[in-house]
């Protein structure tokens, strides 16, 4: 039976709770991933932030007219309105848009019991979780893959 071992991404790119929300969308953009743990410097499990919740917060903006780029979404309206919105919004940090409440495995854990949890919880990714460190995680893709095996 497989486990969450076999088929986990063990390089885990994460980001920690400080990590400014300009930086996240480099990271995001550069790595092609849409979700990623946040980890405390002692490599502790913080939380989980997604590309929703970083989308999420252009809801403030409020802006009509919308300009798709590169997968990313421009708002234009009045320039120096648009300027301060988005300085607040770059000024913000991870830990105030993750969520805390994560759902988490153990690398022991079966891949049918991690599709489980996924589904349980519409997530999308499961850190997996070793002695309070994350270890691994695991994506939808992966326990998709892990049915051809």
């Amino acid at each position: 039976m497989l486990k969450a071992k076999d088929i986990m991404t063990r390089n885990v790119i994460s980001v920690q709770p400080d990590t400014g929300i300009e930086e996240l969308a480099r990271l995001f953009m550069e790595k092609g991933i849409s979700a990623m743990p946040v980890v405390k410097e002692d490599g502790q499990l913080f939380g989980v932030v997604t590309e929703t919740d970083l989308v999420a917060q252009d809801r403030p903006l409020h802006l009509p007219t919308v300009v798709s780029i590169f997968d990313w979404v421009i708002y234009l309206e009045s320039e120096k309105d648009f300027k301060k919105e988005v300085e607040k919004i770059t000024a913000r940090k991870v830990d105030e848009i993750c969520s805390t409440e994560v759902v988490t495995c153990s690398p022991e854990t079966s891949v049918s019991e991690v599709a489980a949890l996924m589904t349980e919880n519409k997530a999308h990714l499961i850190p997996v979780v070793e002695d309070d460190k994350v270890v691994g995680v695991v994506a939808r893709l992966d326990v998709i893959r892990s049915m051809g095996r």
